[in-house]
């Protein structure tokens, strides 16, 4: 279906170690349903890219990306984040106005501390490369199929994992050492996004799982939907289109309202 001028252009952004591929499958509803949709690659996450392209990069700096792309629209458009890109489309949210945000188990902002041994493993385990936070972290293949694809089919998930590009060891310090970071990068004020925001997360979720979402989701002034079975690849597992169709429903009523 051709885009319609009338329906908010949404902009869908990956999380750590993915790129634009990752809403492949996602973003078509969307834009059956009328929308223009860009699922950008962030700095150093494209194609042909070498890992040291993501070498001292911030997520700051992804934000900046996020925030000018945005700026590039015909109309303030619906960011659409998953995992650490449902954090940097909430820190773009509180710099420019947009229709809506959607965060799909979004890592957290400064402040919100998870509670589960996985998110506290997370944390620790990158310790064990040295300072990573001045490299390129390779992707973790087994950690991403049991924890990130650990539902997909033994074939998707080979091909997800094969994808995976190295990631900021500084965007991963930011988001999951908030509180060593002395410039609390990833801090997002209470009422900075003035746009309504929907969050979801998977009940089986480790990475993020809903305890910590909710926290997230109440700073930002919403209570998170909670999808049944399913893990942290809300955007590629099987159930994602019931995910993608609970957002299409949120935009279709207080997000296009609000623009």
């Amino acid at each position: 279906m051709k885009a319609s001028p009338a329906k908010a252009p949404v902009i869908m952004v990956h999380g750590a170690f993915c790129a634009g591929w990752a809403f492949e499958s996602f973003r078509q509803p969307f834009e059956a349903a009328g929308h223009s949709v860009l699922t950008p690659d962030l700095r150093g996450h494209g194609d042909g890219a070498p890992s040291s392209a993501v070498i001292g990069v911030s997520t700051s700096d992804y934000v900046r990306e996020v925030v000018e792309l945005v700026r590039s629209q015909p109309r303030p458009p619906v960011l659409i984040g998953h995992s650490m890109g449902g954090l940097v489309c909430a820190m773009a949210a509180a710099k420019i106005p947009v229709a809506g945000l959607a965060m799909l188990a979004p890592s957290p902002p400064w402040g919100i501390a998870g509670g589960s041994l996985e998110e506290a493993g997370s944390a620790m385990a990158l310790y064990a490369l040295g300072p990573f936070w001045a490299q390129a972290v390779e992707p973790d293949r087994g950690v991403a199929k049991l924890y990130s694809l650990d539902r997909m089919g033994e074939a998707e998930g080979r091909q997800a994992a094969r994808r995976m590009r190295a990631e900021s060891g500084r965007a991963l310090f930011e988001t999951l050492n908030w509180w060593l970071d002395p410039f609390m990068t990833t801090s997002v004020s209470p009422g900075a996004i003035k746009a309504p925001v929907f969050a979801a997360v998977g009940e089986r979720d480790l990475i993020n799982p809903p305890s910590t979402v909710r926290q997230t989701a109440a700073k930002f002034g919403c209570t998170p939907r909670v999808f049944p079975g399913m893990s942290h690849w809300l955007i590629g597992e099987p159930g994602w289109e019931g995910v993608a169709e609970a957002c299409l429903d949120w935009i279709g009523g207080a997000a296009v309202k609000a623009a």
